[in-house]
C-alpha cells in the first residue's frame, strides 16, 4: 500500500497546477489534496489561518486510514505544519516548500505592519486587488503570462497546467475566468500567521523538513532561524525563486523524494 502526500498548493495556485510534480511522485505515493484552499465559505480567511487549518484537517479525516505526509509549498506550507501541531497522530512528518517560519522581532514587525495596513505594500497583496480576473481565449491567456518576467521562468508544463486550471473556460466563446478569487487571495496575504513561530518554540511534534529557493525574496524577507530549528537540520536548497517548484518541478519532486525519505528513515 502506497503512503499517502496530502499536498497544500500556494496562495492564488489551484492544486492541479502542481500535476507535473505529481505525476512524478506517482509511483511511489498517492496524492491528495484541495483544489482551491480558502474557497469554501465554512472556512474564511482570517488572522492567522485556523479555519483554513480545519478545512485542511477535515479533508485529511475524511479520507483518513493511517498517518500522512503533510507537503505544501508557501501558503500550504504553513498550513501543513499547524495542522501537525494541531493533529500530530494524523501526521507523518510535514515538508515545506519555501514557506518560512516568521518569529521573534519579525513576527512582532508583521502585527505591527498588518494593524497598519504596511504590509499590503510589502507584500503581492496590493497588486492582488487589481489582478486581471478574464481572458478572450486560452491562447490570450498564455501569451499574458508567458511574457510577465516571473511566469517566463516556469516550466511550460507547469505553466500550461495553470492556465488550463487556474483560468478555466467559463464561457461557451472560450473566454477563461481566474479560478482562485483574488478576495481570498488578497485576504490570504493579509493574515499571514504570526504566532507560528511562537508555538514551535519547544519544536514540532512530528519530523519537519524544509526546501528553499536559492533566490526566494521571502527567505530574504523573513530569515530562516526559526525554520531551521523547527526543522532539526533537514534543509535543502534548489535552484530558484519562491516559486521553484513551478520553475524546476522534476528537481522538486526528486528533492521532495529525497527528504520524505530521510524524515522517514529517522522517524
Amino acid at each position: 500500500m502506497k503512503e499517502v502526500i496530502h499536498f497544500s498548493h500556494a496562495n492564488g495556485f489551484p492544486a492541479s497546477t502542481y500535476r507535473t510534480i505529481f505525476a512524478e511522485l506517482a509511483d511511489d505515493y498517492e496524492l491528495r489534496h484541495i483544489e482551491r484552499i480558502g474557497h469554501d465559505a465554512r472556512y474564511p480567511v482570517t488572522s492567522d489561518w485556523p479555519h483554513l487549518v480545519d478545512q485542511l484537517l477535515e479533508d485529511i479525516g475524511n479520507r483518513f486510514e493511517r498517518p500522512v505526509w503533510l507537503v505544501g509549498h508557501s501558503l500550504g506550507g504553513y498550513l501543513s505544519l499547524m495542522a501537525a501541531l494541531k493533529r500530530p497522530q494524523w501526521v507523518r512528518g510535514v515538508v515545506m516548500l519555501d514557506s518560512p517560519v516568521i518569529a521573534g522581532w519579525r513576527a512582532n514587525l508583521l502585527r505591527v505592519t498588518q494593524w497598519t495596513g504596511l504590509d499590503e505594500r510589502l507584500s503581492p497583496a496590493a497588486a492582488t486587488r487589481t489582478r486581471r480576473t478574464q481572458w478572450a481565449s486560452r491562447e490570450e491567456a498564455w501569451r499574458h503570462f508567458h511574457t510577465k518576467p516571473a511566469f517566463a521562468r516556469w516550466d511550460e508544463r507547469m505553466l500550461s497546467d495553470y492556465v488550463d486550471f487556474g483560468i478555466p473556460q467559463t464561457g461557451a466563446d472560450g473566454t477563461r475566468t481566474l479560478a482562485f478569487d483574488r478576495q481570498v487571495e488578497y485576504l490570504i496575504y493579509r493574515t499571514l500567521p504570526r504566532t507560528l513561530g511562537a508555538r514551535l518554540a519547544h519544536g514540532a511534534p512530528v519530523p519537519v523538513g524544509f526546501i528553499a529557493g536559492t533566490q526566494s525574496r521571502e527567505i530574504r524577507q523573513v530569515g530562516l532561524g526559526a525554520t531551521r530549528r523547527a526543522t532539526a537540520g533537514q534543509f535543502e536548497w534548489l535552484e530558484g525563486s519562491h516559486l521553484f517548484p513551478m520553475e524546476k518541478p522534476i528537481e522538486t519532486a526528486r528533492a521532495l523524494q529525497r527528504m520524505l525519505h530521510r524524515l522517514g528513515a529517522g522517524s
